[in-house]
């Protein structure tokens, strides 16, 4: 059997001690494909980042960097700039055939905090071997805020599969004849028409098409330096002018963007994750330039789905560009969405009803603002 672990089944390991929880699971934690990780009770401040190798744990591999421990028990602050380890919550004893993935939530992505996954003996970030025993670190660095954390708080997420769950071209161009993978109500038949070549290529919004396009229309938002720290759990504690510019259609003629800026854009096309494949944004195709598209990558079943209808909803982009200026247009193909089958059917699905905090958006920061 083939394809990514849903909801049930990711309970089922938990009841069998495949995925181990140093604390009660809480209402939420389950997410339609994935499940989300919590930080544990203790962090340490390291000199650079580091992966293990296949001779050694994370815990051996980070020693020689410590600068120093602290608690998590109560709120902390992690400084702009800084890299810190944590020990999380949740451990694995994984079966021979279910590997994983990390990937960050979709409010960590949108406040630039770069954050992966490690594993005892790993040599890559954010991948989990098939049959991994061991514990799980997450590495964290706030690239454009500082940040408030504090024990179980989530700022990633895991996806677990079998086999080789990618859907091929040809079944994707087969999955979008039977259900239209991409929505654009007002949009010219040219943007609605789906462009599959490794995946479902999206673009770039740049005037607003959800609303009257004015050369006042904010399509996008800059990031400023030299903010406040953001709490990670008061949701809408923080008016965005604070800590955002916007950037209207008047100044995209052009747009340039500069390296070491962080900007959130919109996708032009709305998408849709049927019920029956679940799909993750890649972040990094140097194909379309030298950026970094997409922190939080996964997007679970029922994405653009309201009440049965296949509405789609658009994809909102963490952007920022690398060593060089790049311009960025309107109707630039940006990145592409790859779908992976399930290995059954989720109990439940993305949406309002189970309190995903994205359902339907449009342009939108993180929960963390007041918009």
């Amino acid at each position: 059997m083939r394809g990514v672990l849903t909801d049930t089944q990711i309970e089922g390991l938990i009841e069998a001690g495949q995925i181990k929880l140093a604390a009660p699971l809480l209402a939420g934690q389950v997410q339609p494909a994935s499940i989300d990780l919590r930080l544990g009770a203790r962090a340490y401040r390291i000199q650079a980042s580091i992966l293990p190798n296949q001779a050694e744990t994370v815990a051996e591999a980070i020693a020689p960097l410590v600068m120093y421990e602290f608690s998590l028990e109560k709120p902390r602050l992690l400084e702009k700039g800084g890299v810190y380890i944590v020990p999380l919550l949740e451990s694995l004893h994984l079966p021979p055939a279910v590997l994983a993935s990390a990937s960050p939530k979709s409010s960590t992505g949108r406040l630039d905090i770069f954050v992966r996954l490690l594993t005892d003996n790993g040599e890559t970030f954010d991948t989990v071997p098939a049959g991994y025993t061991g514990p799980l670190w997450l590495e964290i660095m706030p690239l454009t805020f500082p940040i408030v954390v504090r024990m179980g708080d989530r700022l990633n997420q895991l996806r677990l599969r079998q086999g080789s769950p990618i859907l091929t071209d040809t079944e994707l161009t087969a999955l979008h004849h039977q259900t239209p993978l991409l929505q654009g109500a007002g949009l010219p038949a040219a943007a609605t028409e789906a462009r599959i070549g490794e995946g479902l290529w999206i673009s770039l919004d740049l005037e607003g098409l959800d609303g009257p396009k004015t050369p006042e229309t904010i399509v996008g938002y800059k990031a400023k330096h030299h903010t406040q720290p953001i709490d990670l759990a008061k949701v809408g504690g923080y008016d965005w002018r604070q800590f955002w510019e916007p950037i209207t259609a008047r100044d995209c003629q052009p747009l340039i963007l500069y390296p070491e800026d962080f900007y959130i854009f919109v996708s032009r096309e709305k998408v849709v994750v049927p019920a029956g494949v679940s799909a993750e944004l890649v972040a990094y195709d140097t194909r379309v330039g030298e950026l970094r598209l997409h922190y939080a990558g996964f997007f679970d079943p029922g994405w653009g789905l309201f009440e049965g209808r296949c509405e789609g909803a658009h994809a909102v982009l963490e952007v920022r560009a690398h060593d060089v200026p790049c311009v960025l247009r309107h109707g630039q193909r940006l990145g592409r969405f790859v779908y992976e089958h399930l290995a059954a059917a989720p109990k439940q699905l993305y949406g309002s009803g189970i309190g995903s905090n994205y359902a339907g958006q449009t342009l939108r920061l993180a929960k963390q603002f007041r918009m």
